[in-house]
Parts: structure tokens; C-alpha cells; sequence
């Protein structure tokens, strides 16, 4: 169709990514013709209930990836239905691995390209497909106008490859979660808890809404989410429905343990929201839970919301919180709650204001006392050694530890105390830093040690100003760029005793593909990126991957610690639990 090279490159990048989640759109009943670019004479409807509705669906299943004004995690759909027929856009979106088998040139490419197998959508019907070409093409945008002179574009951020460090992981299968799927990701299977007692138990949740106490191979239920909330909702994945859980370190003594989760805009009025003209996809909901008799299965007993958050999109919620596990009775840090809250979002979605300076709770990592009671809705309490515990509402969010980051979705505690904190990144980097109170990690004016401009195409980086040190902005200890992979897991400083190779060393991966990285504790220095090194991966006496076990599906790899602090890998995609027992030079 005399689809320029460009163009395809952009559209086949988009479509692939945003079918991954689904991507839907609307049914239409009036028709337009497409115009522009070399596709021409093609129809689509404008009819208003059906465009509502298609965006609805959108932000539902295409909005963690993808919108008309820049690349998220997927690259923007703005000129789509410009550069490919609707009749191949929507073949395509229903089943992809078909193409590929019948060996259509263009689905074979983006095969080729992200090495991933995309589901097929065989549920949609012909309307449906009809409408998600339809509000796309409602959608599309003139190209953005020149952005202003930041200097060249980095098209390559890192060009030093991420080296083997010549050690592979011995890892031994354990368990399969119990699938709350039929495809892919079988079990969103996502942290992994031990609580200390008596005797140690461990405990693994599942983003669909489940909570299980591993005991032996056995996967018993002592939370169901979906149960205890009403309004609980899990779609349309990606971060969105059980986020995270922490026991509190006392909780043997009070029976409180936390969770966050996502519910339906509107629910309930936010503790912190925007202005009413940004649209909300959903809130995330802190909840503190009284439980009668901690040593009982199921865990039972009241609940009271600490927190509620509003969000421009899907993406980028709270999914972690966590108590500082080496604080004990009598620390300033003792009791204290931290979350790690996302941008939502915004950035991309146009809105970059709303996580851009310390006034607003999003794209920051928060510390509450939830047991205090000074906090704006009197629910929970600002710890006063909070760096803007002494400042109003009005100036700055109180609750804030430390901010500028996109989606602090991981953080844990190295044994000396120091606070790690990955940050997925946008386009071209991937980050891990340290935490300090007070301190700003740049997003979104920064992603990793680049300059990125918010309110242009933030799929470029450039080289950082003159000015820069004046802006005190915290730069990562650790990143790599998108030639590696994709999303950052953070990971953990491995205590265990069963693999002494691994004493000293963080072990985190990447969510995508699946690769297992480390880096040498006594590196990680503020002003300095510590040396990446890949492990390589063996399995009953063969060397695999992850995205080689899932066979080509993004294997959503999770790191978790297990009992004797020894530590564990799991993928989503299969919902397998794997441990690692050794770690060897590789042959």
C-alpha cells in the first residue's frame, strides 16, 4: 500500500503493544472517511453513544499502554488509521499468532521485533473490532509540532551492553499458583511476604484479588478481596486490582496488617484528587485491617479506609507498601507505613503538572503513621520527622518521604539500612535509587540521568544543561536503557545462607523479558551508576530463560523473599514459583 518505512515502524510498535492489554475501542452507527496518509477511502463511525462508549473501552484496556499524544509503554496511536487499512488492523487484533503462522509479512515483523507472542482476542465480535478502528480514527492528531531546542536527541542512552557475570542461578520449580485465568498471565501472582513468629510463615497474593498462605505446596486462601470489597475491580491488569500487603512488624500484638487496591472512579470521595476538567480511570484505596485472632485461617475480622487516590489512568498506582523490616521497637522508623504512589499516568497522558513538584501526592513515595491521627482526614498521622511535616497542606503534601519518580513500584531495605527504590521508566530507562528524605528524582523533567521534556515527545532524552546542579535533583545508582529491557523489577540484597555467591549482591530482573541482573551492594553510591551484570539461568541441568518457559509470552518476572530469607522468582505469564538453590560459574 506504499506505507512508508517510518510510518509502519510506528504503527506496528503501537498496535502490538496496545492489543497486549486488549486494546479496545467504540461502536459506531454514522460513518467517516479517512483521508489522510496512503490509506484512503476507508469508513468509520461517528456516532456519539458508540464513540462514548469506545472510550470508555479504551481507557479500560488500551490506556495502561498507549494514548493519542506520546508513547507510554507502547508507542502513540495518533496517526494509526492514517498508515494501515482497517480490514489488516482488525485481522490483526483478532488473532496475531494466526497471522504469524499463515506468515503474514507485517505480523511476522512485529514477532520478530518484540520476540513476544500476543494473545489472540478471538472473544471480540465483528463490531467490536469495527470500533476499536473507529475511535482510534477518532483520535488522530496532526504531527506534533518542533519542540524547542534541547540540544540533539540521545538515540542510544547506554550503548555499553549489560555484560554475563560468568555466574548462572540454580533454580528448583516448587509450585504453581492456582490459575485465575485461562490465558495468559495465568495467575497475576505479584509479592511475596514472610511473617515472622514462632514460626515463620510465608505469603503470596495474586493481583486478581486473592491472598495465600503458602503452607508445604499448598495454596491456602486467607484473603479474597473480591469478597471483602464490593467495588474491588482487577482490570484491566497491569498494576490495577490487589496492589500489595504488609503485616505490621508488631502484629502477633495489635492484628494489623495493610493493603492497597483499586476501585471504580467515584466510589467514594478521594483524599486527594485534581481538578474536575482531568478525567479520573479509577482510585486506589489504603486499608488497615483489625484481625481477631492473627494465628487463624482465614484472616478475619474489621477494616476502616486510611486513604483514597484518584488517578488519570490505569497505570502507575500504589503497588507497594511495606514497614521498614530493621526498625525495632523504640526507632523513629518503627510502625511507620511507606507506599510507593505512581504518577497515574499523567505525564503521558498531558497532565505532567500533577506529579511535577512537591505539592502533590503523585509519582512519590510516601510515610504514614497508622496510628496517628494528624493527617487532613484525621485517619492516620504525619510522622514528624517527615521532610514537610512542618509545612501546610497548601504548600507541600506532607505524607511525601521522597518524590519525582514515575512508578516506584518496588522498594526494600539493603541490611545496612540504606532504602532502594525502583523506577519503571517511559521510553528510554530503566532506574533503581537510594532514598532520602526530601529528596526530588526527577520525573518528569528527568528519566534516569537525561534531560526529557514533559511537555513534548517524551519518548527522547537529551544530554542534561549547563545548569543542572542547580536543581538538585537525585540521580540514580543503577539504570540501563531499552536496548536491555523494558520495565525494571527491584529486587533484594540476598541475607540467605543456602547460595553464599549471592552475599552482597541486590538481585532484581526485568518485568518484560525476563532477564536476572545484579549489582555489587558496595557500588551502589549517590553521583555513580554501579556496574550491571546478567546471570544467566539453569533448570534441571539446562540453561533456560523466562521468556524461553513461557514460550514467547512476557513472562511478567517477580522476585520475592522466602522463608530463611532465601530467594525466589516468579512469572505471571505461567504462574510458576520457582527458588533459587545455588548459584555456579556457567560453562
Amino acid at each position: 500500500m506504499g506505507i512508508s518505512a517510518r510510518y509502519w515502524h510506528l504503527l506496528s510498535k503501537a498496535i502490538y503493544c496496545s492489543l497486549l492489554l486488549g486494546c479496545c475501542a467504540c461502536i459506531n452507527g454514522k460513518k467517516a472517511v479517512a483521508t489522510s496518509g496512503s490509506v484512503t477511502n476507508q469508513t468509520y463511525s461517528q456516532d456519539e453513544k458508540v464513540l462514548a462508549k469506545g472510550q470508555q473501552l479504551f481507557q479500560a484496556f488500551c490506556s495502561p499502554c498507549h494514548n493519542f499524544l506520546q508513547k507510554g509503554i507502547g508507542p502513540s496511536l495518533e496517526q494509526a488509521t492514517a498508515t494501515a487499512s482497517a480490514v489488516w488492523l482488525k485481522k490483526f487484533i483478532a488473532n496475531a499468532p494466526a497471522m504469524i503462522e499463515q506468515g503474514d509479512a507485517r505480523a511476522t515483523q512485529l514477532f520478530k521485533e518484540y520476540k513476544q507472542l500476543m494473545p489472540p482476542f478471538t472473544n471480540l465480535k465483528e463490531g467490536d473490532l469495527d470500533a476499536i478502528v473507529a475511535y482510534m480514527y477518532s483520535q488522530q492528531k496532526a504531527p506534533t509540532p518542533v519542540q524547542p531546542d534541547l540540544g540533539n536527541v540521545i538515540t542510544d542512552p547506554i550503548p555499553q551492553k549489560i555484560p554475563k557475570s560468568g555466574l548462572q542461578l540454580q533454580l528448583e520449580y516448587v509450585a504453581t499458583a492456582p490459575p485465575t485465568a485461562e490465558k495468559a498471565p495465568i495467575a497475576r501472582i505479584n509479592q511475596m511476604r514472610v511473617l515472622p513468629g514462632a514460626k515463620d510463615r510465608l505469603f503470596i497474593h495474586d493481583l486478581r484479588g486473592k491472598l495465600y498462605e503458602l503452607i508445604g505446596n499448598d495454596w491456602q486462601v486467607v484473603l479474597d478481596m473480591s469478597k471483602e470489597r464490593s467495588h474491588f475491580i482487577q482490570q484491566p491488569g497491569m498494576g490495577t486490582g490487589f496492589g500489595s500487603f504488609a503485616f505490621h512488624p508488631d502484629f502477633y500484638n495489635n492484628g494489623l496488617f495493610y493493603t492497597t487496591h483499586t476501585e471504580p472512579t467515584g466510589t467514594e470521595p478521594a483524599d486527594f484528587a485534581y481538578a474536575d476538567s482531568i478525567r479520573v480511570d479509577l482510585q486506589w484505596v489504603l486499608t488497615e485491617w483489625k484481625i481477631k485472632d492473627p494465628l487463624a485461617r482465614p484472616l478475619a475480622g474489621t477494616s476502616r479506609t486510611l486513604l483514597r487516590i484518584n488517578f488519570v489512568s490505569v497505570i502507575h498506582g500504589v503497588q507497594e507498601c511495606a514497614f521498614n523490616p530493621g526498625a525495632k521497637k523504640g526507632d523513629p522508623d518503627y510502625g511507620l507505613l511507606y507506599l510507593g504512589v505512581g504518577d497515574g499516568g499523567a505525564s503521558e497522558a498531558g497532565y505532567p503538572f500533577i506529579s511535577q513538584d512537591k505539592s502533590r501526592i503523585w509519582g512519590s513515595l510516601l510515610r504514614i503513621d497508622p496510628s496517628g491521627n494528624n493527617s487532613k482526614n484525621g485517619r492516620y498521622g504525619i510522622p514528624a520527622t517527615n521532610p514537610y511535616a512542618g509545612l501546610s497542606d497548601a504548600v507541600a503534601c506532607r505524607e511525601i518521604f521522597c518524590r519525582g519518580f514515575r512508578n516506584p513500584n518496588r522498594f526494600t531495605w539493603a541490611p545496612d539500612g540504606r532504602l532502594l527504590i525502583a523506577d519503571i521508566g517511559q521510553t528510554n530507562l530503566e532506574e533503581l535509587n537510594l532514598g532520602f528524605p526530601g529528596s526530588d528524582y526527577g520525573w518528569p523533567n528527568r528519566e534516569g540521568t537525561f534531560l526529557i521534556n514533559p511537555k513534548g515527545k517524551m519518548d527522547r532524552v537529551y544530554a542534561l544543561p549547563p545548569n543542572d546542579n542547580t536543581l538538585q535533583y537525585s540521580y540514580p545508582i543503577v539504570q540501563y536503557d531499552h536496548d536491555e529491557g523494558k520495565a525494571i523489577e527491584g529486587g533484594f540484597a540476598y541475607t540467605g545462607t543456602a547460595v553464599p555467591q549471592l552475599r552482597g549482591k541486590y538481585i532484581f530482573g526485568d518485568i518484560n523479558n525476563g532477564r536476572v541482573f545484579f549489582v555489587e551492594l558496595a557500588d551502589l553510591k549517590m553521583g555513580s551508576q554501579a556496574t550491571i551484570k546478567e546471570l544467566d539461568l539453569n533448570l534441571s541441568g539446562q540453561q533456560v530463560t523466562f521468556l524461553g518457559l513461557t514460550k514467547g509470552i512476557k513472562p511478567e518476572l517477580r522476585l520475592g523473599v522466602g522463608l530463611n530469607q532465601e530467594l525466589f522468582l516468579f512469572t505471571k505469564a505461567d504462574g510458576k514459583v520457582y527458588k533459587i538453590v545455588g548459584c555456579e560459574s556457567g560453562k
